[in-house]
């Protein structure tokens, strides 16, 4: 497969910069026909079935973003921690990169220091050193990282909408976006129809942000990403299963989790942990999701692969020229769509 071949055309006017409220982002229901096809997050009770499962990422974005200055300097540095590798030991991209060579000492605040330690000579990622854990103070000191599409600073608001309202377990830099559009009353009326929720956790990395350089899909390689599927989920999954219902993953990020927990049980889903470089593409064979709620993504991007797998290639960018043509707005704080799997 070629990555041209997942390409599309998107003014940038179509661009979310702003969330609309809990709910109230536009649907896209690839399975319908008519009015109902094009419809509203808050009306998807009703194309859930009683008996199914709706699988949510409870991982929680953390400020990851930091201004830091270079010794003898005044001019900002941004570091945006991607992974910790020690107790005060991150690895890190700075901007600009020629300000944070080896040897460099940066002023966090005034009494939290750091060093660059090492710089990784295939991605230019830098691995810094505080002169303490830096996690306690990044709700003070750290910025959420927004997507490099949208362009404006992060603000008080993006604390709250940059963030599912079920997220509990930090470590993501990036947030599961189709969990955005979640409401406390979405979730009663879901409840309300007879559909069971239950968690997974994936750490969303940079790597959701990657784009695409090679010509042919199956060269690329996708950053590695920590997993955890608790027995509780492992139970629902198989109570689903026993009456018949569908596993609903909200976000690509939950189908990734879920099949990568098969994978590692050789078919078989179970509770566990693990890190995952899966990359889902046309071809793939899904193990356990059956129906999916994703937002709109970049062209070329791995997450509309993924979607490609789970809709059909032809069948996903047609939807993508429709939502363009009907006005839904793209990716992170965009509109959203539902399809269930091609069994094609």
């Amino acid at each position: 497969m070629l990555t041209r071949d997942f390409d599309y055309e998107l003014p940038s006017d179509a661009i979310a910069e702003r969330p609309a409220p809990r709910g109230e982002s536009r649907l896209l229901v690839l399975d319908q026909e008519g009015a109902d096809r094009h419809s509203k997050v808050c009306d998807l009770p009703k194309f859930l079935r009683r008996g199914d499962l709706l699988i949510i990422n409870d991982t929680r974005v953390i400020p990851a973003r930091l201004f830091v200055t270079a010794e003898g300097s005044e001019r900002a540095i941004e570091l945006l921690l991607v992974e910790r590798i020690g107790p005060c030991e991150w690895e890190a991209l700075a901007k600009p990169g020629k300000r944070a060579r080896v040897g460099a000492r940066l002023s966090v605040d005034h009494n939290i220091q750091a060093e660059v330690i090492a710089v990784r000579e295939e991605d230019g990622r830098r691995v810094v050193r505080f002169s303490e854990p830096i996690e306690p103070h990044l709700e003070r000191l750290g910025h959420i990282p927004l997507p490099p599409y949208i362009h404006r600073a992060d603000d008080s608001e993006d604390r709250e909408r940059y963030q599912t309202i079920y997220a509990r377990e930090p470590g993501a830099i990036a947030a599961p976006t189709a969990g955005l559009h979640f409401s406390e009353a979405l979730f009663e009326e879901i409840a309300a129809v007879g559909v069971e929720t239950a968690a997974v956790t994936l750490h969303v990395g940079i790597g959701t942000f990657k784009p695409v350089t090679t010509e042919l899909v199956h060269e690329h390689r996708m950053e590695r990403e920590r997993w955890f599927v608790p027995e509780a989920t492992e139970a629902a999954i198989a109570r689903t299963r026993a009456r018949g219902g569908r596993i609903v993953a909200v976000g690509t990020t939950v189908v990734r989790t879920l099949e990568s927990a098969a994978l590692a049980g050789h078919g078989t889903l179970s509770a566990g942990s693990g890190s995952t470089q899966l990359f889902i593409t046309p071809g793939f064979e899904f193990r356990v999701v059956d129906a999916l709620l994703t937002n709109f993504h970049l062209p070329q991007s791995t997450l509309l692969m993924l979607v490609s797998a789970f809709v059909g290639r032809e069948r996903a960018l047609a939807a993508y020229a429709e939502a363009i043509t009907a006005g839904y707005r793209f990716y992170s704080y965009g509109d959203a769509m539902f399809a269930t799997r091609s069994t094609r």
